[in-house]
Parts: C-alpha cells; structure tokens; sequence
C-alpha cells in the first residue's frame, strides 16, 4: 500500500485546497476579455483554462512528484500510469465564458484506471464536493484561512414516476433521448459540467445520460463522489467507466449517471457514441 492509498479522505482534502485556489483565478478571470478560441477538437478554451490548468499541476506535481497528471489543455503530452491524475481546470468553458456560473474545477486520482480520490469545485456557486472514502460537501468560505465544514451526502431512493433527470445546457443528441424515453422522467433540469454528477450525489437530481462524445476529465472526478454517496456511473451493458486510455485519446463512451442503481436495467445505452 503506497501513501495514496493510505488515506483517500486526506488526499481529496488536499486536492479540494487545489481546486478551490484555482477557482479563484477563474472569478479574477471570469469578467475578463477572455478572447476564447475553438481547439481541433472543436470545443472553446480561454486563458482562463491554461492559468488555472497551470497551477494545479504545478501543485500537484510539487505535492505527489513523479504521479503523472493529464489535463485536458495538454493530455496528450502525458501518458497514464497505475496512479495518474485527471485533471478539468474549467469543465463547462461555454458556461465561464457566457457567465452562467455553472461551470467546475474537476481533480481525480486514478488508481488501476478507476479514480480513488476526487474534488468538484463550483466557484462561482460557492459549493465544492470531494471523496476519498466518502462522500461530502461543503460551501466554499469567503474568508481565505477559514476550514471548511464538511458534511456527508448520498443518493436517494428514485421515485416511482417523476424522475428528475439533469440535462445538459448545449450538448444533446437522440440516442439520449431514446434513453431518456423509457423511463418516468417528470423533470428535467438543465445543469451544466460535472455538477450533474454531484447534484446526483446530493440528493438533488436521479439520472443524467449522456450519448455524446466526453472525456476522461469531464467525468472521472463526478463519477467516484457520486459511487461513493451510494450512486453509480454506468456504460452500456452497466459496466463501469475506466479511465486512462490514451489509445482513444482519452475519450469516454455514452454513460448514465444513477442516484438509485436499480434504474440500471431500464436504461439501454448505445455501445457507443
């Protein structure tokens, strides 16, 4: 067992001081001439991505030297280990840039291609939620030395009929809607980034399908605090997401986000996207 292992719940700690100092350069930046560009990929970016993608990697580097950490400005630069971390400095740039609000800063530790430790930082929204072994959250104070009371969340039990399903502000497709259609959804709330997957967690939402093309980044970090407040994220045939792959360039298939698992078997999702 290394020192990663040793105590998950201290290491998401840690990396919830990371993100929460990067968000604050996301709200220095967040009303600034961004001048955002489009990457080949064809998803936007700011500066804003870099300046924040820069510092937590140099935290992260100075904190567990030699764990490889891919992020998204600069993944293919990195290849996985058995320990690497994922890392989204802005997951929901379209949101930053349109001032929404509802964008996040996501850090995962991976372990053997399944994340172990994770944090999700909304700054804008003041809210942050982390898991080692467990899963909580807590709000963001403004005094910068002040602790953070932490407090445990879980899924809930889905209703019979009236499923809150969260959907996404610009992406969505029709394989995700044939999802969607075979369950009793009573709700849908527009959320955007990797807040689904905590908003899931809380108690808050049910179920969040996505069909369309996501990456590694997007969703490791939203995948395990949600596995941990007794959810589950699933792929087609309810296999688990892993993570790491760099032969598909870091690129997730379609996957469902549950508060309740047993949900699973109503779902038939895509093999792939």
């Amino acid at each position: 067992m290394t020192e990663l292992d040793s105590d998950t719940d201290a290491v998401a700690r840690q990396l919830a001081v990371i993100a929460i100092e990067a968000g604050q350069i996301l709200r220095r930046m967040e009303h600034a001439l961004l001048d955002p560009y489009v990457k080949q990929d064809g998803t936007p970016s700011t500066m804003a991505d870099l300046a924040a993608e820069e510092l937590i990697i140099k935290h992260l580097n100075r904190a567990w030297p030699g764990i490889p950490v891919i992020a998204e400005e600069s993944a293919n630069q990195t290849e996985a280990g058995r320990y690497f971390f994922l890392v989204d400095p802005l997951d929901g740039t379209g949101d930053f840039i349109h001032g929404t609000g509802e964008y996040s800063v996501n850090i995962a530790l991976v372990r053997d291609q399944r994340p172990i430790a994770a944090v999700v930082a909304a700054p804008a929204m003041g809210r942050i939620w982390i898991a080692g072994t467990q899963a909580e959250t807590g709000t963001v104070p403004d005094a910068p030395d002040a602790e953070i009371d932490w407090r445990p969340v879980e899924t809930r039990q889905a209703p019979e009929q009236s499923l809150v399903a969260l959907v996404s502000r610009r992406h969505g497709d029709n394989a995700t809607e044939k999802c969607l259609e075979s369950l009793s959804i009573g709700t849908r709330r527009t959320a955007s980034s990797a807040l689904k997957f905590c908003l899931i967690a809380s108690g808050e939402a049910d179920i969040y399908v996505r069909c369309g093309p996501t990456m590694e980044w997007d969703t490791a970090a939203g995948d395990h605090i949600l596995s941990c407040a007794g959810g589950r994220v699933i792929g087609p045939g309810g296999t688990k997401l892993t993570y790491g792959h760099r032969d598909r360039n870091y690129r997730n298939g379609p996957f469902a986000a549950l508060g309740d698992v047993t949900l699973a078997p109503r779902l038939a999702l895509p093999v792939s996207c």
